[in-house]
């Protein structure tokens, strides 16, 4: 497809052997020449010798498990780079004479685009409960088959920690907060960047210090508490403060009028996804969390029956802790602020704590503007509480599953000391120890033994990654990490001493539920059916590990979509992974040269004997054309840093 002389789409050179790729001596880039070349020496080779292993290195023989057939060569390179175009909805790219399907930039338009969260499409549905900011994915017919645009001016975000505390304008061009919560300190524009002073709604001294003031109550230090969930989190700011004390936090909120709340928090290297409290489960198994956190976060929590509170119950650890801060809260010192009567703050006051009472839930403290509660250890005690406890349910089930008004069960005890589900270790012990779910052989085809054999073999594969490409042992050039397939989160697991996170999938499809074992690990993540689009902006991820992913959905959905949200929501010049059987990653690396992926295949850990191979890529660096706002607002520096 011929385009312009000059591209409105700027992509700067981009050398197939250039820094963007892995430099160890073993990586050989396998593309349609060297494919040729190896399939026909090997032809020659098979035709003299018949079977036998001639290679040492870790670059894949992939051509030893192809036909031998002619093979037309002809350049990909030259369409995929130069290609101007952009498109829009369902217009499709051009195909090579070698058959390779080459996927056009979409329209500008689509910078931020979020396909089950998508601001027009919502509008079709209920308003009650915020239903319309719920997931609402696009029916096949409406994907797109292009490349989503980065902003004009799109720089690599800052290294972790800074990042925690600045980001560049020019890669979440919104101004909005900035207005709307100036008074608060959420954010502030500085020149080209934007600043995060660690201020909120209930932060007049900073999001650092109310974590200060929290750790007076509740002990955060020793280890006891490590995962969170931060309801309604704004840019994340509770959760940014909290990773200094090693606690991880998952934060959301919907995509709202506010604009970019979640991508700023993503910007800043903080777990977060789009979501909200409406009518569905949030897509987490029960008793993931050891804290749960709301600072007015506007969730209407005395209303529907608890159903909400109930909700936060549901995915609270025993013994757990929910803190909530701004209205009601202190309402005889800010009802005036918050423009309510006091009436109608003691009501809602009162009523909330009657739904912690109804889920047996204890008043720990309250000082000044937070309250705390407390979850049980266990039901044992709490008779009360018996009519309401659900029936006939799967309590890790959260994958479109409708909210109920009642209590979920927590596992028996046989006394009222014991911990219902089973006692964690404390962090970091907690990451290698056998999680209880495992111990109690609730989980299906895990065992202790197994799960220390899961351990030591990612051990060895990311110890394999790092040999592959020296890139990955470099502190600070990833940050978002995400794995597509987690299992029992034994990659995230061994990236712990690094400074990342990783937010670990566990499929929807996937007939053995993980998850909860993965939090009782201490790690974080969600479900996700990869037929549809996940709960976050574009450019969210610096790297994306997908282990059998093609093949678990071989059947279910089509791989050039799987790439295309892959290719959504990784970053510039960012990093994929793909293990899959050899004939699969052959398929797979057909789409990655239409996507401009910069990729090459390599053996397996254990050798070229192995079927399943590895695929290591980047995503090129490109961006929108200029327009005359990014223009008049950009910095004139280079576009990358």
């Amino acid at each position: 497809m011929a385009g312009p002389k000059t591209p409105p789409y700027y992509s700067p050179t981009y050398k197939k052997n250039g820094p963007n790729y892995p430099s160890s001596p073993h990586s050989i880039r396998i593309n349609l020449y060297t494919l040729a070349i190896a399939v026909t020496v090997l032809c020659s080779i098979a035709y003299l010798i018949g079977r036998g292993s001639i290679s040492t290195s870790p670059v894949s023989n992939v051509a030893a498990t192809i036909p031998c057939i002619p093979l037309k060569i002809t350049s990909t390179t030259a369409v995929s780079k130069n290609s101007s175009a952009s498109i829009d909805d369902e217009s499709e790219g051009a195909v090579t004479d070698d058959g390779v399907k080459i996927y056009p930039p979409c329209d500008i338009k689509y910078s931020e685009y979020t396909p089950c969260e998508d601001p027009q499409r919502s509008l079709k549905f209920n308003r009650d409960r915020l239903i319309y900011r719920e997931r609402h994915c696009p029916d096949k017919s409406q994907f797109l088959k292009c490349r989503i645009p980065a902003p004009h001016g799109y720089k690599k975000p800052f290294k972790w920690p800074k990042s925690r505390d600045f980001a560049w304008y020019a890669n979440v061009p919104h101004k909005e907060l900035t207005v709307e919560k100036a008074v608060q300190n959420w954010i502030r524009k500085e020149g080209d960047k934007f600043r995060f002073p660690g201020g909120g709604t209930m932060f007049p001294n900073g999001a650092d210090a109310y974590v200060d003031d929290i750790d007076k109550l509740i002990n955060l230090k020793d280890g006891s508490i490590r995962t969170a969930i931060d309801t309604g989190c704004g840019v994340a700011s509770w959760g940014a403060y909290l990773l200094s004390r090693d606690i991880l936090a998952m934060s959301f909120a919907p995509r709202d009028t506010h604009e970019a709340q979640v991508q700023f928090a993503l910007e800043r290297g903080v777990p977060a996804l789009i979501g909200v409290l409406a009518s569905k489960r949030l897509p987490y198994p029960s008793r993931s969390f050891d804290m749960a956190h709301c600072s007015r976060c506007l969730i209407p929590w005395d209303q529907y029956d608890g159903v909400y509170l109930m909700e936060v119950d549901r995915v609270l650890r025993p013994g757990g802790y929910w803190i909530l801060s701004g209205p009601p809260i202190r309402w005889r010192k800010y009802f005036k602020g918050w423009e309510r009567t006091k009436d109608d703050l003691n009501g809602e006051q009162t009523r909330i704590e009657e739904i912690a009472k109804k889920l047996c839930w204890k008043k720990f403290v309250e000082k000044d503007d937070i309250a705390i509660w407390q979850k049980p250890y266990n039901h044992f005690q709490c008779k009360e509480q018996k009519k309401l406890i659900c029936r006939a349910q799967d309590s890790d089930r959260a994958w479109y599953t409708e909210l109920e008004t009642c209590i979920t069960p927590l596992p028996e005890v046989s006394s009222e000391e014991e911990v219902a589900g089973g006692q964690l270790e404390k962090w970091p012990k907690r990451l290698h120890a056998t999680p209880p779910r495992i111990s109690s052989g609730s989980v299906n085809g895990v065992t202790a033994e197994s799960f220390e054999k899961d351990s030591q073999l990612w051990q060895k594969r990311v110890s394999y990654y790092k040999s592959i490409d020296d890139k990955l042992n470099q502190p600070g050039r990833y940050r978002n990490l995400l794995d597509m397939n987690a299992y029992l989160g034994g990659f995230a697991a061994s990236w712990v001493d690094d400074p990342v996170w990783v937010m670990n999938i566990v499929p929807a499809e996937e007939e053995v539920n993980t998850l909860g074992v993965i939090y009782e690990r201490g790690l974080v993540g969600t479900y996700q059916s990869w037929c549809e689009a996940m709960s976050t902006y574009p450019r969210t991820y610096d790297l994306i590990h997908a282990d059998s992913i093609f093949t678990m959905y071989k059947d279910r959905c089509e791989m050039e979509d799987i790439l295309l949200e892959m290719d959504r929501i990784l970053r510039p010049e960012g990093n994929v992974i793909i293990r899959e059987d050899v004939d699969t990653l052959v398929e797979v690396k057909k789409i990655a040269d239409g996507l401009n992926w910069d990729s090459l295949i390599v053996d397996h850990e254990d050798g070229p004997m192995e079927r399943e191979k590895l695929l290591f890529a980047v995503k090129s660096y490109w961006t929108a054309p200029a327009t005359q706002d990014s223009k008049n607002t950009s910095s004139t520096k280079s576009p990358r840093v």
